[in-house]
């Protein structure tokens, strides 16, 4: 059986003149694929999804792989904060940019808080998933005898999580005995 990182030498660019040429490593993951398609036909060998990256560093073969993992855990953090606050950058005013991104960056930590605190495996969710499931909630507020009420759906299926960060945030603490 094959391992499962492989490592052959590269060099890339070579379509460019000489100078241009980056001699490295060329590493391949090899994965096991779970998402089975047709089950009624089972395959004769097991599949495999490739996971291929070009490196020049002289870290060894499984260090450089978990190093290139990391790497794409924040290129999923970029795509989300992009894809939500950081749309409506860049303006022409650096100052205004500045406290935007910090902005950004707040509401962004702030939603993955509530998504861990409401569990139900939204820890990992993207910023629109987590907003669709917890901060757009289909509810209506009630007053009466001086009291707010917020009622929510029946059978909503994101009643218990948001119950469990509401609880978290809101919930009257009891003083500690002195």
């Amino acid at each position: 059986m094959k391992r499962a990182i492989e490592t052959i030498p590269f060099t890339a660019f070579t379509s460019r003149k000489k100078s241009d040429h980056i001699t490295g490593r060329l590493v391949v993951r090899r994965i096991p694929e779970l998402n089975k398609t047709n089950l009624d036909q089972p395959t004769l060998f097991d599949t495999h999804r490739f996971h291929a990256f070009f490196t020049i560093s002289t870290l060894d073969t499984v260090t450089a792989d978990k190093t290139h993992r990391a790497h794409a855990v924040i290129e999923l953090v970029n795509s989300d904060l992009k894809s939500s606050a950081l749309a409506h950058m860049p303006s022409g005013v650096f100052t205004a940019n500045a406290a935007w991104l910090i902005l950004a960056v707040l509401a962004f930590n702030l939603t993955r808080a509530a998504a861990t605190i409401a569990g139900n495996g939204l820890a990992r969710a993207t910023t629109a998933t987590i907003r669709r499931k917890l901060v757009n909630i289909p509810a209506r507020i009630a007053l009466s005898a001086r009291r707010i009420t917020l009622h929510l759906p029946e059978h909503w299926p994101w009643e218990k999580p948001w119950t469990a960060l509401f609880k978290q945030n809101f919930n009257p603490r009891k003083p500690a005995p002195t």
